[in-house]
């Protein structure tokens, strides 16, 4: 039998993503064993400490087990953790210790939302693919400069670790431990139980682009001032290169720096972030939107959309304007 370690970190942290995890293994476990196989998985709550309260006590939750007390485990779950990122490591420094040497002995390791944060600061994720909460994708990337973050996914799977988005998009992360672990079936059954949409591969339809400014280019910071006061205009890296004095080569290099993202993209998103807001709130057709953040094709409009969403302007619309039932009637 493989062993299972959810873990639970010191300090006030997420409790939804350690209870539900273990409720959907233990259902995943169950089912696996009326199926007539032996349970797969024994499934333990790991903490640092014996106790571990959550939402300023109103709950506790004693761990089955310490960390130190498991030689070796297969698979690591770390939850999310809150947002006060520096106290969530500093209490945690066992921790952090512990999973390098787990990995090392073979264990695979997939956090969950925030917990990213845990995983990275242990090193293991130097140099690889992860994915985190959209929110905090830019405090990560200045904490952590060695990972690549790609916040448009919703899972990462490279080499036995296993990052995902935020918040509740924690239950496709197991779904898709139990397939790989159990089988499709397992998942398809924790699924339905569940009530969990299966197969979601993007968090970038709830993505909310806030621009990215905490560095120290000055340069950067008016580029990025200029093109989010001027979204009805067709913006080209020469164009703000020339305006703040900065050859092209140079401006894009720092811009990329500072933000990570190149202008074209950066300004790609303030538009596709105001449409959005647009097709939330208003009644405006898909075409007076265009128009209003710079863009005159459609086409390129509806690409440049589903790239930074994954839905066409009209499913967006659809989706999330409350009056969405008017468009279909006029």
């Amino acid at each position: 039998m493989k062993h299972l370690t959810i873990i639970v970190p010191n300090g006030e942290n997420n409790l939804s993503s350690i209870t539900g995890t273990y409720e959907i293994f233990s259902r995943a476990n169950l089912y696996w064993k009326n199926t007539g196989k032996q349970e797969l998985f024994s499934i333990q709550l790991a903490g640092v400490s014996p106790r571990v309260d959550f939402n300023a006590g109103l709950f506790s939750v004693k761990p089955h087990t310490t960390i130190a007390a498991i030689a070796k485990t297969n698979l690591i779950i770390v939850p999310s953790l809150n947002h006060n990122y520096e106290l969530a490591l500093k209490g945690n420094d066992a921790l952090v210790t512990w999973l390098q040497q787990q990995h090392q002995l073979g264990a695979e390791i997939a956090t969950i939302c925030t917990g990213t944060f845990l995983l990275a600061a242990s090193g293991l994720l130097d140099g690889r693919v992860c994915s985190t909460h959209w929110s905090v994708a830019e405090n990560f990337r200045l904490m952590f400069p060695k990972v690549h973050l790609q916040t448009d996914l919703l899972i990462t799977d490279e080499k036995g670790i296993y990052t995902n988005g935020g918040a509740y998009s924690f239950l496709n992360l197991i779904l898709y431990l139990i397939e790989k672990y159990y089988d499709r079936q397992t998942a398809i059954y924790c699924s339905k139980v569940f009530q969990i949409e299966i197969d979601r591969s993007t968090q970038s339809e709830f993505t909310i682009f806030n621009g990215q400014k905490k560095h120290e280019d000055e340069v950067v910071k008016q580029a990025q001032s200029y093109i989010e006061n001027n979204l009805e205009e067709k913006i080209t890296i020469g164009d703000l290169s020339s305006k703040f004095n900065v050859g092209r080569r140079n401006f894009d290099r720092r811009f990329i720096k500072a933000t990570g993202n190149t202008p074209i993209e950066y300004a790609q998103r303030v538009k596709i972030e105001m449409a959005k807001k647009a097709f939330e709130t208003s009644r405006k057709t898909i075409n007076e939107v265009m128009y209003e953040v710079g863009y005159a094709d459609i086409k390129a409009f509806r690409e440049v959309f589903r790239k930074y969403t994954g839905l066409s302007p009209l499913d967006y619309r659809g989706k999330y304007n409350k009056d969405s039932s008017w468009f279909i009637s006029h």
